[in-house]
């Protein structure tokens, strides 16, 4: 589990492809922290395990099917990521729960001054739209977010300049694709209210009581 507030900018090292794993190499000062091996990092908000490193970079292996639904399999050397490790119990909850399980891939369509802060507004895929509401949380490239405004088929959120200069929204150009991971809580009170769908996939099989238990519901 991770918060969506991003620790450190990493920057591509290289994405080496072949076989049923690829291998993704970041370099990062995070490197230098007390990283364990098997340890998870979100990566533009997709977990990934660690694998390696050394004093300047670390290494995660990826799947091709997550090179496929993420934009990870879009990145190249010199790219920038934002990065996170996993909370602990324990730690503040500054963002919200954030499983880096990425939804959708979404798109940059605009995004204009409002004072000292920019509003960006994204393509909003239709299968994760019913969980994304006005005040709501949303994870965009691992970031949690606030949204602002939702219509059909996009939303918006209002970024101020300290996630600007934190993060690699900075740096997104129009067209730039993004992952998307919707509320969790959002899921489980569908699941709540819908009780004849059909069962929460694996990557929500996160203990109800244990939610409550720790103080998130």
């Amino acid at each position: 589990m991770f918060t969506g507030l991003i620790e450190a900018i990493g920057t591509v090292a290289n994405l080496e492809r072949g076989g049923k794993i690829c291998r993704l190499r970041i370099n990062s000062a995070m490197a230098q922290s007390d990283l364990q091996l098997g340890e998870s990092i979100a990566v533009n908000g997709v977990c990934l395990t660690l694998t390696s490193w050394d004093r300047s970079s670390f290494a995660a292996d990826v799947s091709p099917e997550t090179l496929e639904v993420t934009t990870l399999g879009r990145l190249t050397s010199g790219g920038l990521v934002n990065l996170e490790r996993a909370l602990r119990l324990g730690d503040r909850l500054g963002g919200h729960l954030v499983s880096g399980h990425v939804d959708a891939v979404g798109r940059l369509l605009s995004r204009h001054h409002e004072g000292d802060s920019q509003c960006l507004t994204f393509s909003l895929p239709e299968t994760i739209a019913s969980y994304v509401v006005p005040k709501g949380s949303i994870t965009i490239d691992g970031i949690s977010l606030t949204v602002n405004q939702v219509t059909d088929d996009q939303f918006s959120v209002m970024v101020i300049p300290h996630t600007l200069a934190e993060t690699t929204l900075a740096s997104l150009s129009r067209g730039d694709g993004v992952n998307l991971e919707s509320d969790i809580l959002a899921r489980y009170v569908e699941r709540l209210t819908n009780p004849g769908q059909t069962a929460a996939s694996a990557k929500d099989k996160i203990s109800l009581e244990f939610l409550a238990k720790n103080g998130f519901m």
